[in-house]
């Protein structure tokens, strides 16, 4: 029997990614895109009961790292386990194309610093199967993926490329060095990247502590690589700063936005060190944009914070000289040894020393718990739960990473919560002229889980707050759909409107929940990676397919390589 549709979403709650009020419809696909939304007739070949459930479009990431997952994995996971259908990759100026040969260890040893994701990983799993930007492109769109996948070109290896040592020592571009750099930019452009992204933040280093090669890239330099992309007609500029004067900072990527007339993305958070600043920069944004150029910040969606654990990159106790006696073992050894009174009293009797130091900071350091809080108050710190029950906060932090056999884990907001709540964040999530994102999907694998953003932004601002204003679930949908698409130049997604690509959630709102990150030895060489689930995804769908049902993959991958802008095609005719 001939079906007229190849799947067809039954009763469900329509968030159409518009910002309009939801409504009951079915939803029918066919040849990967939505063909029809209201009520349906035909039946598809494949057909899915969302009565009191919502349905979304599929959500859009545009700030992930897994330029090197991307080339040894199908599934972009924990992105694609949070309804997330797109990522945007490539982004603060680091990434692994162009690379010669001889350049491969410097740009791992970036990555390893910038994004902890470790040289064992990175050297074993990385094919290499490329030298120039073009070839790395074709090396991704030979894949196959649960998502799709667009990139960006990375100004650290561009740099590198042209320029060598000098490059990697930060000196300045020659004329010749930038002519170079815009013509590579002008011709990735053409072979479909999605733009181009660069670093000027201190917090991007080598492992070995080096600044990035473009910390200190002067204006003209980011000029004429912007008017590469001017050449090429296409692309988007994506930028991470410390923004120490904020104002100037700002001024200048206005400055060279107003000379290529491509659109530029930048990262926004409160800094604990200037707090007010954000909101210097939110209004300095806001003139830019009314006075006509295309700007954007990407905005967190909770605070971003590290995690502590044995298992982790870092921990309390790591800095404690005691601990340098187990620091090695097991960590069944580890926890046996941690769990010793007699060990345990000479732990805590030392002072720690060194830098890491401050991963003792008690009085920012929350408890990890089964249900994440990402809004945690004062008195669940470490020190306030010590000072309750009359016991040094070294016993409430050992004893909570002794759980679950030494997999506890500990929780210190670092940004966005210098006022030790998210109304910062609800300033700039609700400005309008801000994305979410900085997840940072595929990065900082022992040491940050942010990944799961889009479903924090769902239950968090939309169901669960208690501490401050609450958004609509149909704002969060367009902001993390249609808005996020726009942003990077996908028109063809965001939407749950006929003739438009069938990126698609079906969600059980109340059942929604984020599960607690947990450690996965899943990458390369046995490498480690902290990971989080979420329940209550019912279904995604990509291009049509099914990839995910209840959280596990159905083994459908109609994921591929973004080749450049998609802009919107015209509607499909109705029923």
């Amino acid at each position: 029997m001939d079906r007229a549709y190849d799947l067809v979403i039954r009763g469900g709650r329509v968030i159409d990614g518009t910002g309009g009020e939801g409504f009951e419809a079915d939803v029918a696909v066919k040849d990967g895109v939505v063909a029809k939304v209201g009520a349906v007739s035909g039946q598809g070949a494949q057909e899915i009961d969302a009565r009191g459930h919502l349905v979304t479009p599929g959500f859009v990431d545009v700030h992930t790292h897994y330029d090197g997952q991307a080339t040894w994995d199908e599934r972009m996971q924990p992105s694609s386990w949070h309804g997330v259908t797109s990522v945007v990759m490539g982004n603060c100026g680091v990434g692994f194309a162009p690379c010669e040969p001889d350049e491969r260890d410097r740009l791992i040893l970036l990555m390893e610093g910038v994004e902890d994701i470790p040289f064992p990983v990175l050297t074993e799993g990385l094919p290499w199967n490329w030298r120039s930007y073009p070839d790395y492109m074709d090396s991704l769109a030979r894949r196959r993926f649960d998502v799709d996948i667009g990139a960006q070109l990375p100004h650290a290896a561009v740099r590198v490329h042209v320029m060598g040592d000098r490059g990697a020592n930060r000196e300045p571009a020659t004329p010749a060095d930038i002519a170079a750099m815009a013509s590579i930019a002008k011709r990735a452009m053409e072979v479909g990247a999605l733009g181009f992204s660069t670093s000027r933040t201190l917090n991007h280093r080598t492992k070995a502590g080096e600044p990035t090669p473009t910390l200190t890239a002067a204006e003209d330099e980011l000029t004429g690589i912007a008017m590469g992309l001017k050449a090429a007609g296409k692309g988007t500029l994506q930028v991470v700063s410390d923004f120490v004067d904020p104002l100037a900072e700002f001024a200048m990527l206005r400055r060279i936005v107003e000379a290529s007339g491509r659109p530029l993305a930048f990262s926004l958070v409160q800094s604990p060190i200037q707090p007010q600043s954000y909101k210097l920069l939110l209004n300095a944004l806001h003139e830019a944009v009314q006075a006509g150029l295309p700007m954007k910040a990407q905005a967190a969606v909770r605070p971003v914070g590290v995690l502590l654990g044995l298992e982790l990159t870092n921990h309390p106790f790591q800095s404690y000289p005691a601990f340098a006696e187990i620091a090695k073992a097991s960590l069944a050894d580890r926890v046996a040894r941690l769990r010793d009174p007699d060990f345990r009293s000479r732990l805590f009797a030392e002072a720690p020393t060194g830098e890491r130091a401050r991963m003792s900071a008690w009085e920012r350091m929350h408890p990890m718990g089964a249900e994440p809080d990402y809004e945690p108050t004062a008195d669940t710190t470490v020190a306030a739960i010590a000072a309750s029950r009359g016991v040094s906060p070294q016993e409430i932090a050992l004893d909570h990473l002794l759980t679950n056999g030494g997999r506890g884990m500990l929780y210190i907001p670092l940004l966005n919560y210098a006022e030790g709540s998210l109304d910062p964040a609800y300033a700039m999530l609700t400005h309008p002229d801000t994305v979410p994102g900085l997840s940072d999907g595929g990065a900082h694998v022992g040491t940050i889980c942010d990944g799961s953003f889009p479903t924090t932004l769902l239950t968090h601002w939309t169901r669960d707050r208690t501490r401050g204003p609450r958004l609509s679930i149909e704002q969060v949908i367009k902001m993390q759909a249609r808005d996020t698409a726009e942003s990077v130049g996908l028109f063809d997604r965001g939407l749950i409107v006929p003739g438009l690509r069938a990126d698609l959630n079906v969600i059980d709102y109340d059942g929604l929940k984020l599960m607690a990150p947990e450690v996965a030895y899943d990458l390369p060489a046995g490498g480690k990676r902290l990971i989080q689930r979420a329940k209550g995804y019912v279904a995604t769908i990509v291009a049509g397919q099914v990839t995910y049902r209840d959280g596990e993959p159905t083994g459908s991958l109609p994921g591929r390589l973004l080749r450049g802008a998609r802009a919107a095609p015209q509607a499909m005719a109705a029923e």
